[in-house]
């Protein structure tokens, strides 16, 4: 529970500092950022939204190197969570690994970037400036 905590609250720190420096930017300027952003977006075709484990894992062989160490691995996993469910894992195998991992981070970086646009359209509103 400290992580998810301590993630809102570096997220929140972040959305404050943004919302500072918008703050001194002339409307021209916001509407600059936010045309720049918008040509930065990641393809939508290339999301994958969650995070990816990396897991070692014995196999269970008596005389196996595995009992001794941290086990076979890695082998990655994406697990996503849905809102008052566990979350799901699936396994990643090794071909796909690079693909998935793209894609994870595009979701992420796309949220990062709505979540300045939305910032910009805020502070435009906030000014009566025409969005």
């Amino acid at each position: 529970m400290t992580y998810n905590l301590k993630c809102q609250t570096s997220y929140i720190y972040g959305l404050t500092v943004m919302n500072t420096k918008l703050r001194k930017q002339t409307p021209a300027a916001l509407r600059r950022r936010r045309r720049q952003l918008l040509r930065q977006l990641p393809p939508l075709d290339r999301l994958l939204r969650g995070s990816l484990i990396e897991r070692y894992k014995p196999c269970g062989k008596p005389g196996c190197k595995c009992v001794r160490g941290p086990g076979h691995g890695p082998k990655y996993y994406l697990s996503v969570s849905h809102y008052g469910q566990r979350p799901q894992m699936d396994y990643i195998p090794q071909d796909y690994y690079r693909q998935t991992t793209e894609y994870v981070a595009n979701y992420h970086r796309l949220r990062q970037m709505l979540d300045e646009i939305c910032a910009i359209n805020r502070e435009l509103l906030s000014r009566r400036e025409e969005l």
